[in-house]
């Protein structure tokens, strides 16, 4: 976009652009997080305890670096990991 004649605002345009960038990003990482609180459910309904613990691992893992980038606030990863990990422990 062509700059203003006297420079206003162009910071706001700025903001604009990094806004919708940062927006992408947190999109990705948030619907990782649901497919892999899916995947681990899924083994939890099959009753694989091995595949529900990898899974498990995984998402952990998952939650705890978007919690790091603040796209998801930590208590709402800690609330999250703990739901499955009680899944994976009620397996059989």
């Amino acid at each position: 976009m062509a700059k203003l004649k006297t420079g206003r605002h162009t910071s706001a345009l700025k903001e604009n652009r990094k806004a919708n960038k940062r927006a992408v990003r947190n999109k990705t990482i948030k619907s990782k997080i649901k497919t892999m609180a899916k995947k681990v459910e899924e083994a939890v309904k099959k009753n694989d305890a091995a595949t529900a613990k990898e899974m498990l691992k995984a998402a952990f893992s998952t939650w705890d670096k978007a919690s790091k980038r603040n796209v998801i606030h930590d208590n709402a990863a800690a609330n999250q990991k703990a739901r499955l990990s009680k899944l994976v422990a009620g397996i059989k």
